[in-house]
């Protein structure tokens, strides 16, 4: 059982997670103790989690419609529903209240909204609207500014670059995610954008979405957290993340561009945080 229920708190997802995290404390200005930095840490993981483990649950009907997810514990059987939604329910109560009185009442309340529109808002408007996009990026970006708002209190323009970067690189990620798996999607009643709107529109969106991403990513330069090296890189590999979206545009299948897309926005935003942490250095 054990094994089952780290599987529905999604590891691989919870770490890119912390990642986004530990840039917003590394690269907010006010001085970080290491018993803040450990608070914030495991508390934002268990929280991270428990959304992943409540959104397991709500969509164990909708997984075990596609080849990708109908193996996890819930649609295959080998874990109580019940005993997913309690343990999810739990870490939600157990990190919310730590997060509030270890590290500070702010990131508490930016973890509740990001917590309650991941559960209550994105995972049932993938079954209505393909706004779900947008409405999960929220979330999926707040991290990076809890780990901001975690050492100074506030928010600033600091982690306002932080969040908006991430915001923007989930757009064409998902995008490339959803044209990927567009059969499996539609199959499972997903109202995605490549489902709803064609596979053309897609594609033009998450060209957009990279072409901002250019700009977006240069946001920490002019709020004076990167230097002309991080300016410079992050400017590259925004290029490359913007060729991935126009190579094959009219000429590759939807699948075979949005694997390549995605592929390469898994790279991109380890890459432009490191970038940044090593400028800094």
């Amino acid at each position: 059982m054990t094994r089952d229920l780290i599987a529905l708190a999604k590891p691989r997802v919870t770490a890119l997670v912390l990642l986004t995290a530990g840039v917003g404390l590394a690269m907010a200005p006010a001085g970080v103790e290491i018993e803040l930095v450990v608070a914030m840490l495991v508390f934002m993981t268990l929280l991270v989690a428990g959304a992943n483990v409540l959104n397991c649950w709500w969509e164990r009907d909708t997984d075990a419609l596609m080849a990708r997810t109908r193996t996890r514990p819930l649609p295959d059987g080998r874990l109580n529903a019940n005993v997913a939604l309690g343990f999810g329910l739990i870490l939600a109560v157990v990190s919310l209240p730590a997060l509030f009185f270890l590290v500070n009442p702010l990131t508490a309340l930016l973890g509740a909204v990001a917590l309650g529109s991941y559960v209550l808002a994105y995972t049932p408007l993938k079954a209505v609207h393909p706004i779900a996009l947008a409405v999960g990026a929220v979330p999926g970006a707040m991290p990076a500014l809890m780990g901001w708002t975690a050492t100074t209190n506030e928010i600033g323009w600091g982690g306002i670059a932080l969040f908006a970067i991430v915001f923007v690189w989930q757009m064409p990620h998902v995008i490339g995610l959803s044209c990927k798996n567009a059969v499996e999607y539609a199959a499972a009643g997903m109202k995605v954008l490549p489902i709803l709107r064609g596979e053309s529109v897609a594609k033009w969106h998450a060209v957009i979405w990279c072409v901002v991403m250019v700009p977006t990513s240069l946001t920490p330069f002019w709020f004076d957290l990167g230097g002309v090296v991080y300016a410079v890189g992050a400017v590259a590999l925004s290029l490359v993340y913007l060729a991935a979206s126009l190579i094959g545009f009219r000429s590759d299948s939807a699948e075979v561009w949005g694997r390549r897309l995605f592929v390469t926005s898994l790279a991109y935003l380890p890459l432009v945080f490191g970038l940044l942490i090593v400028d800094t250095v």
